[in-house]
């Protein structure tokens, strides 16, 4: 049976007769964290499950729960009979207000089968009479449901709740599948652990393995002390094109560069001598990335100075074009708004005839100096928002590629797992699902296919857990055509 996907976080409201198979087929497809079951509350507020009298305690409660669920917008599972049209709409409604998708699920079970299912219970069994009406009642409740305003309204099938950037996935692995197209990959590395005593081992493991698995190129963040979005200022953290150099020892086949290094951090001739450098070490196989800079902390602590970003526009301008003429032959002088260079003196000159030049940056600006003078624009986000990136590109012959954050899975079940071992212990797992594009083989080979059908060229993916660079060549696989 095809898998259908939910956003998340969302609302499932299971409707349907007693003994209709709601609470199996929830526990089937949801963890019990997510499921408000009225017959689990009434055990809370009762003697057990099937202690009537507890009843309207449990309905009571279970609206409490729901509201307040729904108000973390925490994916839930409402199952109960469903079968009051009052509370079907309030809990709708609250889905709306919370900006969170809502389905419901009709359990059309012929009422013989659930008669059957009820004789054979040796516990929660449905008084005769008391089923018999809800049965009545399922005959209305099931054609109203298409008319209350629902995302869907669903039979029961093989559901999963995934991030938003998963949604649409299933078609694209199948396209992807029937019709495969290329798309090169790269590994971000953007933290260093282990200790100073293995970083060394460390780091050519993890480019072996790259290499093994089928990478394309490997970059590095260019940062002097660890960035906060990734972790904390005093973590071990590699200087980039001296990892770089290292790199170019440890490996044989992929490329190699930062992503990217801020215009400010040196001056603009010494980095293209460096990239120079790299580029005949390793073979022919450096990368130029480049960016406006932004870490303003960052150059305080190192007594940086961190000019308006006008300025650093100007600086940016002003190296995408010095670059090529670095490493182009002679001595010409440079003359640019800022960047005086009077011998470009540069040899060895890079053995690549054009030493490419990547550029960082999503803002529509930086695109079009990207489009002007480099070869790659690396943006983020989804699908749509790199169409949009595109845009500003015109029809200039410049890649786009994309970074993301992402955790792979073998399956559904990895995916839980690793989700629930590596979130921080105060972020609830959907929120880090989500942020760290968390999914199976073939929901990020559908993710990188709509990627490459919006224009990306090469993705480059930073891993939470590199201990999957094996299940990560999985969907590497899935694009070598």
């Amino acid at each position: 049976m095809a898998e259908l996907k939910l956003p998340s976080p969302c609302v499932v409201i299971l409707v349907g007769p007693g003994a209709s198979g709601k609470s199996t087929w929830a526990a089937e497809h949801f963890g019990v964290e997510l499921v408000v079951s009225s017959d689990r509350l009434r055990a809370l507020v009762g003697a057990g499950e099937d202690d009537i009298t507890a009843s309207t305690d449990a309905f009571a409660l279970l609206d409490v729960v729901v509201r307040q669920r729904i108000g973390r917008r925490l994916t839930t599972v409402i199952d109960t009979l469903g079968l009051d049209k009052e509370k079907r709409l309030r809990w709708l409604e609250l889905a709306r207000e919370a900006g969170m998708a809502c389905v419901a699920v009709a359990f059309d079970t012929p009422a013989e089968e659930c008669r059957r299912r009820n004789r054979e219970r040796t516990a929660k069994r449905i008084p005769a009479d008391a089923l018999t009406s809800q049965l009545r009642s399922w005959t209305s409740v099931k054609k109203e449901l298409p008319t209350e305003g629902y995302d869907d309204v669903l039979e029961p099938t093989v559901v999963r709740v995934v991030p938003d950037a998963f949604v649409e996935s299933t078609a694209a692995q199948a396209r992807q599948s029937d019709a495969p197209v290329g798309l090169r990959f790269g590994l971000q590395l953007s933290r260093y652990p282990g200790g100073r005593e293995g970083l060394a081992a460390w780091i050519r493991e993890v480019a072996e393995r790259a290499e093994a698995a089928g990478f394309d190129a490997i970059y590095v963040m260019d940062h002097f002390r660890q960035i906060p979005q990734v972790g904390r200022a005093w973590e071990d953290f590699l200087e980039s094109w001296t990892t770089l150099g290292y790199l170019a020892a440890c490996t044989t086949r992929v490329r190699l560069g930062t992503l990217v290094s801020g215009i400010t951090y040196r001056n603009v001739a010494h980095l293209g001598k460096i990239a120079a450098t790299l580029d005949v070490l390793s073979g022919g196989r450096a990368v130029c990335g480049v960016g406006l800079a932004w870490f303003e902390a960052e150059h305080k602590a190192y007594g940086w100075p961190f000019p308006p970003v006008s300025e650093r526009y100007a600086l940016l301008e002003d190296a995408l074009q010095m670059l090529p003429i670095l490493w182009g032959p002679g001595n010409k002088p440079f003359h640019g708004k800022i960047l005086d260079v009077p011998d470009t003196t540069c040899y060895p000159r890079p053995l690549q005839d054009h030493l490419p030049v990547l550029v960082g940056g999503s803002g529509p600006r930086t695109l079009r100096l990207a489009a002007r003078y480099a070869d790659a624009v690396n943006v983020f986000g989804d699908a749509a928002a790199v169409r949009k990136a595109a845009g500003h590109l015109g029809d200039r012959p410049v890649e786009l590629t994309h970074l993301s954050t992402t955790l792979v899975g073998k399956d559904s079940r990895q995916v839980d797992e690793l989700v629930q071992r590596l979130r921080p212990r105060n972020v609830n797992p959907a929120k880090y699902a989500a942020s760290v594009n968390a999914g199976t083989v073939d929901d990020q080979i559908g993710r990188f296919r709509e990627l490459s059908e919006a224009g990306v060229a090469e993705v480059m993916i930073s891993l939470p857990d590199l201990t999957t660079l094996d299940t990560v060549a999985d969907v590497i696989s899935a694009f070598r055509v």
